[in-house]
């Protein structure tokens, strides 16, 4: 079987199960947000915490909800790793540097997972399993908490009352992200992902001497690092480590996890804002620009250029021979499409074309289908300004799902897209004019700066992947990668909540013969224009500077 058929018809049976799982999954959360029942285990937590889960609340009070629990959770993992070292189970670790744990913390926080340390020579047991896969849960929670405002804010009229976040958020968890990943972490086990928390042992090496290797409880971090679109690895080589991602079948299912909850939550969208075709639409438009890139990245990677290619059958380098340049393309345009910083092979060694559609689809927003809720209210938000394009082009005031989209909606939504360039451009451009930063390059010229923006994209859009060249480890890439994976996480949720506040006080507006069919192929393809031309627009210049160069020139 050649690698090429191979690899399509992996794609074919990743789609397949994907779409087996959309419609009881997608239901299956439209009917956890809109249940009014509240079960005993979650009473307790409550109570603990002294929320009222049935207590409604505005934008405000939801997004005080957001930063309190996710500011507390930054104290928490941040306190955590500076004790690592008389902390049980520590493997005999010393304290995360503050830099470090800053960074560390606000990753995890944040949905990103970018990590500047190997995590088998740095953490321990209980910052592992205690701190970091915790976050995994809440951290994912929290965007799809986020999104159903959103949602909320279309599907309510004269109101502007958005649910409760505190319930919204341990539902998330106990409901939907735990059940999935128990199931999920008897799959990886079986697989031979290992699960235990053995200490440090010796391992023989096949070309002769040893290693050092520590055991952990890897299985049941893996299946949340993926299923919650977080990213990161329990050990430096991430999920191209046999000991996280064993064989070709786990590879697939690890794919199926990243990609899911976000495939499914457009049917939980059409549910209940009360019409499937409207999720369907979104669904069309996330699944276009997935299968397009995916298409390309193969095309890009599977191409031959020279004697060397063809011997190997296609790029090779930096990519598992258990896996191929197949399954690699999935996971890499899988992970930069979601917000999921977990890879199976070096990003940094991929062809420069291939680097380009990494950056690419990162820099979209992380929306096709992007990650655990951020990826369906970034889509959302992208509609929106596709239908105040149409109206501009039909001179017409624009509707979406029956809600105005007038002054102040426009100007919340065009905030929202301008903040994550804002912070990637503002500090690659930085990082690029400071003589320190640049130290830290192991490539010159057009790839050492793909480097740079790669890892303030990554941050600015909570991915978490990064090209394998550049050492982050350092105080100014600590610092201001951990401020743009904040600030790119929690501002673009001002602005989301906010819109949502102000739609659902709005009465609904009667659909009428000039009203602009969103459910329909041509504003489909509207939607995918617009979030293509958006990008465009507004990182051109930078990668023709980086991966269009180094691309153009190999």
């Amino acid at each position: 079987m050649s690698p090429v058929f191979a690899g399509v018809l992996q794609l074919l049976a990743l789609v397949a199960a994907l779409a087996l799982a959309y419609r009881p999954l997608g239901d299956y959360m439209a009917k956890v947000y809109s249940s009014e029942r509240h079960y005993r285990p979650e009473k307790w937590i409550y109570k603990a915490i002294g929320a009222n889960p049935s207590a409604e609340m505005r934008w405000p009070a939801y997004l005080r909800g957001v930063l309190a629990f996710s500011a507390v959770s930054v104290l928490f993992l941040y306190a955590l790793q500076r004790a690592q070292g008389i902390l049980p189970g520590s493997l005999g670790f010393s304290a995360i540097d503050p830099d470090q744990a800053f960074n560390t913390a606000a990753s995890f926080v944040a949905n990103t997972n970018w990590q500047s340390y190997a995590g088998e020579q740095a953490m321990g047991h209980v910052v592992q399993t205690g701190g970091l896969a915790v976050q995994n849960f809440v951290s994912a929670a929290v965007g799809m908490a986020v999104a159903v405002a959103l949602v909320r804010g279309f599907a309510r009229s004269r109101t502007g009352e958005l649910g409760n976040f505190w319930s919204d958020l341990v539902r998330g968890v106990f409901r939907i992200l735990l059940p999935i990943s128990v199931i999920g972490a008897v799959i990886l086990v079986a697989c031979g992902a290992i699960q235990n928390f053995a200490g440090i042992h010796e391992v023989g090496q096949f070309m002769g001497g040893s290693r050092q290797w520590n055991g952990g409880a890897v299985a049941s971090q893996e299946v949340i690092k993926e299923l919650g679109t977080n990213g990161g690895g329990y050990f430096n080589a991430n999920s191209a480590h046999p000991f996280e991602n064993p064989s070709p079948f786990s590879n697939l299912f690890e794919i199926f996890l990243i990609l899911v909850i976000p495939f499914a939550l457009t049917r939980t969208f059409g549910r209940m804002v009360g019409s499937l075709r409207q999720g369907y639409a979104i669904l069309a438009t996330m699944a276009t620009i997935w299968l397009a890139f995916t298409a390309l990245m193969m095309w890009t990677e599977f191409a031959h250029h020279g004697p060397a290619f063809e011997v190997a059958g296609g790029a090779m380098e930096g990519k598992e021979t258990r896996f191929g340049i197949g399954a690699s393309a999935i996971f890499s345009v899988a992970t930069t499409l979601t917000s999921t910083g977990a890879v199976n092979s070096f990003h940094s060694s991929f062809t420069g074309l291939g680097g380009g559609i990494q950056l690419l689809g990162m820099q979209l927003g992380e929306i096709a289908p992007g990650g655990v809720g951020s990826g369906l209210y970034g889509m959302l938000i992208m509609a929106i300004i596709a239908v105040f394009i149409a109206g501009l082009m039909v001179g017409r005031t624009p509707e979406y799902l029956g809600k105005k989209i007038g002054t102040r909606q426009i100007k919340l939504a065009a905030c929202y897209i301008l903040i994550t360039p804002a912070l990637v451009l503002c500090f690659t451009a930085a990082a690029m004019a400071l003589p320190t930063p640049g130290n830290s390059m192991a490539n010159p010229g057009a790839h050492g700066f793909s480097e740079i923006l790669y890892a303030y994209t990554s941050g600015a859009n909570n991915n978490g992947s990064a090209f394998a060249g550049l050492n982050a480890d350092t105080q100014w890439f600590n610092s201001t990668i951990g401020l743009a994976m904040l600030l790119g996480r929690f501002l673009p949720m001002v602005f989301v909540l906010a819109l949502a506040g102000s739609l659902a006080e709005q009465k609904p507006v009667p659909e009428t013969a000039g009203t602009l069919r969103t459910d329909k192929p041509l504003y489909t393809g509207l939607l995918v224009g617009t979030i293509l031309i958006i990008t465009g627009l507004t990182y051109f210049p930078a990668l023709a500077l980086g991966p269009l160069a180094e691309g153009l020139a190999s």
